[in-house]
Formats: structure tokens, C-alpha cells, sequence
């Protein structure tokens, strides 16, 4: 369904990228997709395929560069080398910058490390005007979130020891004080219930209601 090609960041450099079309084409509005810690991997791709069924344009940054990692170990390794601020302002910048070339909206969204991104970018992103977490965290003082002025929406596992309820409360104690109009919602799930390559986490039902929920989100939030 998608198609590589190559997205400029600003920096001038080029960053390959994922790109799923939507029926209604170029000119539907845009969701930027941030990989989990895996890397542009074939379910990331079929993520980014879904959101054009939904009527986005998709557009995943490989932020990696062509790495896929296959065990968790090696994908630590590659998440703890990438610098996230540079991966925010450069990569997932120059993606929505892609899609805003026809799109009038960009939403940015991610899973697991992808998540984390997502909030890194709404501090750090100009053009983004919405976000959809999933179950991510970024190195930051949680004192920055205060700053978030765009929607958000953002899902999270009970049973998650990276975002654990304790953070995600502090999370949203902090974007009481900001300007974004966000929702919070959390499942009685494992961390990456949303994966369904991974079936030792996966859980269908929480999967389903948060891809529900970010849709009727971005309805309202890329209107």
C-alpha cells in the first residue's frame, strides 16, 4: 500500500520514510507514525496503512536509517544511541513538514519509544498540531509538559514499570497546568498492548478502544 521515499529534515540532511496514501489523497490531513524501539519494521508499515484506510496521510520516518532490531536487547541498544532531541527536530520535524505540503493538519504519533517521541515533538515541534501517545515517556523534566499548547491524546498500561501510573499521573497533573486540550486514558493492559506481532502483550480489546479513541481525536483535532 505505502511507498519508501526520502524526507528532507532541517537540517538539509535526508532521512528515508514510509509514506501510506489515503483514498482521498495527498491533500487528506497527515499523521506522522514513530516506530516502537524495533525500528520501520513490516508492523509499523501496517500501522501507517491502517491510518490511510482511516483517511491520513501516513508517513513513518525511519528514524534508525535501515537498522531493524530482532531482540529486545539489540533494540535497547539502538534506542539508548539515538538522540531523541535531534530525532525530534530533525526527522519527525522534516516529516511533518513533508506531509504539511499538501496537508493543511499533521498530527504526530508513536508507540512505546514512539510515544515518548510524540511528547518530546509537542514541546519541540512548531508545525505539529495534535499528538497521539502510546505508552512513551521522553527524557525530560516533567515540569516541560507544561508547556504543551497542542491537543493530546495519550493511552497508557496499568502494568507498565517504564510508564508507570505514578508517571503518568505526574504527566497529567502537568498538562492540567498547560494549554492543551488532552485526554488521558489508561488500560488494564500490558506495555505495547497495542502490538499484534507481539502476542505475549497484546490485548484486543484495549487495542481496539484506543484506536477508537485517537480516531474520533484526530476527527476532532485535524478538522
Amino acid at each position: 500500500m505505502g511507498e519508501m521515499i526520502q524526507v528532507k529534515p532541517p537540517d538539509g540532511k535526508t532521512c528515508p520514510g514510509y509514506l501510506a496514501t489515503p483514498k482521498a489523497g495527498a491533500n487528506a490531513p497527515g499523521f506522522v507514525c514513530i516506530q516502537e524501539w524495533w525500528g520501520l519494521n513490516e508492523q509499523i508499515k501496517k500501522t501507517a496503512d491502517r491510518f490511510a484506510e482511516a483517511g491520513y496521510g501516513a508517513l513513518v520516518p525511519d528514524l534508525y536509517r535501515g537498522k531493524i532490531a530482532k531482540a529486545a536487547d539489540e533494540a535497547q541498544h539502538m534506542m539508548t544511541n539515538l538522540n531523541f532531541p535531534d530525532a525530534a527536530e530533525q526527522d519527525i520535524r522534516g516529516a511533518v513538514r513533508h506531509l504539511k505540503q499538501s496537508s493543511k493538519k499533521v498530527a504526530v504519533g508513536g508507540f512505546c519509544m514512539g510515544g515518548a517521541l510524540t511528547l518530546l515533538a509537542a514541546l519541540r515541534v512548531p508545525e505539529m498540531d495534535a499528538g497521539a501517545c502510546f505508552y512513551g515517556l521522553p527524557p525530560v523534566d516533567p515540569a516541560e509538559f507544561k508547556k504543551i499548547q497542542i491537543p493530546l491524546i495519550c493511552h497508557f498500561a496499568n502494568q507498565d514499570d517504564w510508564c508507570t501510573p505514578v508517571k503518568v499521573t505526574e504527566l497529567e497533573n502537568m498538562l492540567k497546568q498547560s494549554k492543551s486540550k488532552f485526554e488521558v486514558y489508561r488500560y488494564e493492559a500490558k506495555h505495547a498492548f497495542m502490538n499484534e506481532m507481539r502476542p505475549e502483550v497484546y490485548e484486543e480489546t484495549s487495542a481496539k478502544l484506543a484506536w477508537d479513541r485517537t480516531l474520533s481525536f484526530l476527527k476532532k483535532a485535524l478538522a
